[in-house]
């Protein structure tokens, strides 16, 4: 199933078809354990309306009170890449001994007010000149701890900020428009699939400047593992949404524009359409 989030309601897809009810928050809908179960329940006492259609056409970002964070590292290529252009400020070897620990790299990433949804734009730093989308698999959290959900995610990332030094990763990777979340939030009835594909396309105009995919299965580190960590000695009354990582990097020669259009697709989840602006 898939919920969706509108100025003014929460519309839950299954099977095809629309609910929806007046007494329905955000926080309070998804924030429980057990989510595609007790979902099932709620709208088992509701008539579907094909009406609600027309409010998916104007989604809002599905997030209210929830956290953004994000993990580093958990792929090879993004361990290489991190590697490549930190190593003349010497932090290099830092990422190879991230991606080998124990402990994965967790970070925050953003609040919601800082954050964007399908048809947002976002941003690149003014004061950068090397900017890339990383289209990411999202986990949903809820405040007991359960993974309960998925959504699709891009962690924009200033890679010359981040290359200067490690430590002004902060700058590098939290600003206005720097995290873009959507279209939905996917609840199926189990985990979801190893081998689902995460895909990315950057388009310039007309032209593709940059396609990929990457299956989730290549991740070095289980979600369970990285959901532990980030509510180790942390509490989130709403819930959180935590960012897996990337695999997927475009050459060390190419740079969003103001104008391209990021699309990053996550099979079941559908489509996360963001253009770049200032």
């Amino acid at each position: 199933m898939h919920i969706f989030k509108t100025t003014d309601k929460v519309i839950v897809k299954y099977l095809g078809q629309l609910y929806s009810s007046a007494a329905w928050t955000w926080d309070a809908f998804i924030n429980r354990e057990g989510l595609h179960h007790a979902v099932l329940n709620d709208i088992s006492n509701l008539t579907a309306s094909d009406a609600l259609s027309a409010d998916l056409e104007t989604l809002s970002a599905p997030i209210a009170n929830q956290e953004i964070w994000a993990s580093g590292v958990t792929y090879l290529r993004s361990m290489d890449a991190r590697m490549e252009e930190s190593k003349d400020a010497g932090g290099g070897d830092f990422y190879a001994k991230v991606y080998s620990a124990e402990r994965p790299e967790i970070f925050f990433k953003s609040p919601a007010h800082r954050a964007v949804g399908t048809g947002g734009t976002v941003r690149i730093r003014k004061d950068s000149k090397w900017n890339v989308p990383e289209p990411e698999l999202v986990l949903f959290i809820c405040s007991a701890g359960t993974i309960e959900g998925y959504m699709i995610g891009n962690d924009m990332s200033s890679r010359d900020i981040e290359g200067e030094n490690p430590l002004y990763l902060p700058q590098a990777k939290s600003y206005d428009g720097a995290a873009a979340v959507g279209p939905c939030l996917y609840v199926p009835a189990a985990p979801i699939s190893p081998e689902t594909k995460i895909q990315l396309e950057i388009l310039r105009g007309d032209e593709l400047m940059f396609a990929d995919d990457i299956l989730i299965s290549r991740m070095k580190r289980t979600h369970q593992e990285l959901a532990k960590y980030l509510f180790m000695e942390m509490s989130f009354p709403a819930g959180a949404y935590l960012m897996t990582g990337t695999g997927i990097v475009p050459p060390d020669s190419f740079t969003l524009n103001y104008g391209d259009v990021i699309n990053i697709t996550i099979g079941n989840i559908g489509t996360l359409t963001n253009v770049v602006g200032e």
